[in-house]
C-alpha cells in the first residue's frame, strides 16, 4: 500500500482544517517546501496536495507553490482542490509537472468533463469522493450534493476513472481513526484503486487499511502532531 503524506495549502502555508471547517484552521508551517523535503527525507515517494482556496473558490491561487513543492521534493505529486476545467487540468499536468489531479466538485456537477479528462489524460485523472453522512459533499465540503456516495463511485468507475480518493469528512483532522467499514465496503464493491483519507491516526490504522487491500492511504494531521511517524507508516504499509 502506498503512503501519501499531505500538505493542505492556504495562502501558501501548510495548514489543516478540523472536519473540513475553514473556521477551524491550524497553520503548521509557513514554509511548505521544507515539509515536502521532510517527507522525502523520511522515505516518502508520493505526496498529496490540496489547494483549499481552490477547493472553495474553483481557482488555482497556490499553483506556483505547488509547482515549487513538486520541483524541490521530486516526489510523485497528486493535487486536488478547484480542478473544475480542462484548462486547470492542463495547467497542473502539462505546465506545473504534477503527476495526477483529483477532480472533486466538477466530477459531481459535470460528469461529461470527467469523461473528457479521462479520455485525454488517462490514469492521471482521479476523483475525490468526500463523504458526509453517506452522501457526497462538494465545494470544499461546504455543500451537500444529494448523491449517494457508493452510487457515485460506481458511476465514476463506469466513466473509466482508475483512482478514487475517498474522505470521511467526519474523521478528517480529528485523529479518531479511519472508517474501516466504509473502506471495506469500497474494497469489496469497487474495482478502482482506493486511497483512504481522513482519520489516519496510528500505525494500526495503516495496517488495517493494508489488510483491506487498499491502494493507498493519506496521512495528514497525524504527521504534523507527531501521532504517527511517517517513516514507521511507510514501513508498515510495505
Amino acid at each position: 500500500m502506498l503512503i501519501f503524506p499531505a500538505i493542505d495549502l492556504y495562502e501558501g502555508k501548510a495548514v489543516r482544517l478540523f472536519k473540513g471547517d475553514y473556521h477551524q484552521m491550524t497553520v503548521y508551517s509557513e514554509r511548505p517546501a521544507e515539509v515536502a523535503e521532510d517527507f522525502r527525507d523520511q522515505g516518502a515517494r508520493y505526496m498529496h496536495l490540496v489547494d483549499l482556496e481552490g477547493a472553495r473558490d474553483g481557482q488555482t491561487p497556490n499553483l506556483r507553490t505547488i509547482q515549487a513543492l513538486k520541483e524541490k521534493s521530486g516526489l510523485f505529486t497528486e493535487v486536488g482542490g478547484g480542478v473544475r476545467s480542462m484548462e486547470i487540468v492542463a495547467r497542473y499536468l502539462e505546465d506545473a509537472g504534477v503527476d495526477r489531479v483529483i477532480l472533486g466538485t466538477a466530477a459531481v456537477t459535470d460528469p461529461d468533463f470527467v469523461e473528457r479528462a479521462v479520455r485525454r489524460f488517462g490514469d492521471r485523472i482521479a476523483v475525490g469522493v468526500d463523504v458526509r453522512d453517506g452522501f457526497v459533499a462538494i465545494r470544499g465540503w461546504v455543500e451537500q450534493s444529494g448523491l449517494e456516495a457508493f452510487a457515485f463511485c460506481r458511476r465514476m468507475e463506469e466513466l473509466g476513472v482508475k483512482t478514487i480518493v475517498s474522505t470521511d469528512i467526519s474523521r478528517d483532522g480529528a485523529l479518531e481513526g479511519v472508517s474501516r467499514d466504509m473502506y471495506q465496503r469500497m474494497s469489496e464493491e469497487l474495482s478502482v484503486n482506493i486511497i483512504a483519507s481522513g482519520g489516519v491516526s496510528s500505525v494500526e490504522d495503516i495496517l488495517a487499511l493494508k489488510k483491506l487491500g487498499l491502494y493507498g492511504a493519506i496521512i495528514g494531521k497525524a504527521y504534523y502532531t507527531g501521532a504517527v511517524s511517517l517513516r514507521d507508516a511507510i514501513g508498515a504499509a510495505v
